[in-house]
């Protein structure tokens, strides 16, 4: 249970004292301190007023470490925006910032996805990460950058540095969105998502490459899920999406003439 902490962590992100805080909510400052150094446990109508004044469900001030969320998640509570309150379950996200307090950008390349498999949640790992900053992006948002291997997104070249944005909450993907997924089984792919969240409890995954066949992914297996924002290439996008529509059709007709002669038979 992290209430304590929470309730300290919160107080001190507003600057406030601990007299602040107990004057606001009308307690004694003895009270609070007792509250937060685990003495004594508020009752639910304290509680309450803990969860009103800091705009935070009951629920995620008992049972999530609010201390390691990242900075924009933590806007994203402070914006009434609790996934307790949604239904939804809280992803906790490892981030870096710089010495502005700023969250940056962290780049994984080819050669790092390996490491991602079990780094991900690792903040020495995260941190070792080479990192950037966009300055036409969206402070309260966090973004991360993937080097995408692999010919399944054409036009999109391999090699592209993929920026994608921080899903919270993945019932929020529209159809036809392209998304990085991360899987502890697969890793790291960049697809078109069809969302079947609901439905069937699956993400769909479709290349843009008609070569490749669409896909599905059950839930329990994702771990990330960021929004594509843009892509950075020194290549321009090639012809070869063309001749790999092409090449698609020419299988596809082999495959019905296959089918036609083992009817005849």
């Amino acid at each position: 249970m992290f209430l304590s902490s929470n309730i300290r962590f919160l107080r001190k992100r507003k600057h406030l004292t601990q007299d602040d805080l107990a004057n606001i909510l009308d307690i004694k400052r003895p009270t609070l301190n007792n509250y937060e150094n685990k003495i004594s446990l508020p009752p639910i109508e304290m509680l309450i007023k803990f969860s009103d004044y800091f705009n935070i469900s009951i629920d995620t001030l008992i049972r999530v470490n609010i201390e390691v969320l990242s900075l924009s998640q933590l806007r994203e509570l402070e914006n009434g925006n609790d996934v307790f309150v949604r239904g939804a379950k809280l992803r906790v996200l490892t981030a870096t910032v710089g010495p502005d307090n700023e969250e940056n950008i962290e780049l994984v390349p080819e050669k790092a996805k390996a490491g991602y498999l079990t780094g991900f949640a690792d903040p020495e790992y995260i941190v070792s990460l080479p990192v950037f900053r966009l300055p036409f992006l969206d402070r309260n948002r966090k973004y991360r950058t993937f080097q995408i291997s692999g010919d399944s997104m054409l036009p999109i070249p391999p090699g592209a540095w993929v920026t994608g944005e921080f899903v919270q909450d993945w019932k929020s993907i529209k159809d036809g969105q392209p998304c990085v997924i991360f899987t502890l089984n697969d890793g790291i792919s960049f697809k078109i998502v069809e969302n079947l969240l609901d439905r069937r409890g699956v993400l769909r995954c479709i290349s843009m490459n008609p070569l490749f066949k669409p896909y599905e992914i059950d839930v329990n297996n994702i771990r990330e899920i960021w929004k594509f924002v843009h892509y950075i290439s020194p290549e321009l996008p090639s012809e070869q999406m063309g001749m790999a529509t092409l090449v698609k059709t020419l299988a596809d007709l082999r495959q019905d003439v296959a089918q036609i002669k083992a009817n005849l038979t």
